[in-house]
């Protein structure tokens, strides 16, 4: 026979699937269920553990236990960046991922803290400055209702973007189109980029700024947007939590060999 913990998981596993608890709602208390003679505090205390262990559900301090979405976002590739959508629209790139995922967002999801930094060595390098040179590091934490979802900070050199929207700490986008549209309208036109991906454990920050259910991994993001001079105007650092994305990528497969350029 399964102990009283095992069967109270089970039960509330099944209506989870059942949709009686719908992603992003809270469980009930512990004390709740305990009132309602679902067990004693020990007993819905391990239930709750073991459906967080399951990925079911997240528990934090002062969030309580909330189920987790089991579909993730679809995290666009190359289609996120889509100068249509920024440019001409005002479709930034976490709400392109929304779109293209048919879920639902607010503006207000992405809060931002801007402040001029010192350079870390991996930041330098990428904009070519000295170490300990002044940046400005525009951080965000975008959330999904009330999960947060990933955090992002970009880096930038003050002569490209001091006087602009992307130096104003209002929380939201910096305005119409996002902060490529400032560029573009700085007379900084993004050309290309380039993207590398790595899973590793997260810190214990992470843990805490993403709600991450023990266990859980963040893929860290590193971008360099480049203009068509090669001009770097952006270098970014993002911190995904994994189960909540799904990279999607859709790119022409290049034939270096047609197009005369040397394969190798």
């Amino acid at each position: 026979m399964a102990p009283k913990w095992r069967e109270l998981a089970d039960k509330l596993a099944e209506e989870i699937k059942r949709g009686e608890y719908a992603p992003g709602q809270r469980l009930p208390h512990i004390r709740e269920l305990v009132d309602a003679g679902e067990g004693s505090k020990a007993t819905v205390h391990a239930a709750y553990k073991a459906l967080e262990a399951e990925g079911l559900v997240t528990s934090s301090r002062g969030h309580g236990t909330v189920v987790r979405q089991q579909v993730p976002l679809k995290r666009l590739g190359i289609a996120r960046y889509d100068k249509a959508k920024w440019r001409d629209g005002d479709e930034v790139a976490f709400i392109a991922d929304r779109v293209a995922s048919g879920r639902t967002y607010r503006r207000n999801e992405q809060t931002q803290t801007v402040n001029l930094v010192e350079a870390s060595p991996e930041v330098a390098a990428a904009h070519g400055l000295s170490t300990g040179a002044p940046v400005y590091a525009r951080a965000r934490l975008v959330k999904e209702g009330d999960q947060p979802t990933h955090m992002l900070t970009s880096y930038y050199r003050p002569e490209h973007v001091e006087g602009t929207r992307l130096v104003d700490p209002t929380p939201g986008p910096a305005g119409r189109g996002g902060g490529f549209r400032v560029l573009y309208d700085a007379g900084y036109e993004i050309d290309h980029m380039q993207e590398r991906l790595f899973a590793r454990v997260a810190t214990p920050d992470e843990v805490k700024q993403l709600q991450l259910p023990p266990g859980e991994p963040v893929v860290e993001l590193h971008r360099t947007t480049y203009t068509a001079a090669g001009t770097v105007v952006e270098f970014a650092i993002g911190v995904h939590a994994a189960s909540r994305f799904a990279w999607e990528y859709d790119f022409k497969v290049p034939d270096s060999a047609k197009d005369g350029e040397d394969p190798q």
